[in-house]
């Protein structure tokens, strides 16, 4: 298996973004992140030549990426996404 990254898509125009998802885990110390932030969007590549067709700034503006690794428990599992499931039922 790879563990190397795991990440979350949350679906468009809900009333739980990404930002309200990563606080809301932070608050139990689970770290969780942004995707990462497509290369023509950052400063330093702003007048550099793209191939753009919506998909990169799409999983950007949605995804977050979640703990993952070869030494993550089956606890750690369960915590992670009791965390998740308790701010959708609120």
């Amino acid at each position: 298996s790879n563990y190397w990254l795991t990440t979350i898509l949350l679906k468009k125009n809900s009333a739980i973004d990404k930002e309200k998802l990563r606080l809301h885990l932070e608050i139990d110390n689970i770290e969780s992140r942004p995707l990462w932030k497509p290369m023509h969007l950052q400063p330093v590549f702003k007048d550099c030549k793209s191939y753009l067709n919506g998909v990169s700034e799409n999983l950007f503006s949605r995804g977050l990426c979640l703990p993952s690794g070869t030494n993550m428990t089956e606890k750690d599992l369960r915590r992670i996404v009791r965390k998740i499931k308790e701010l959708y039922e609120v």
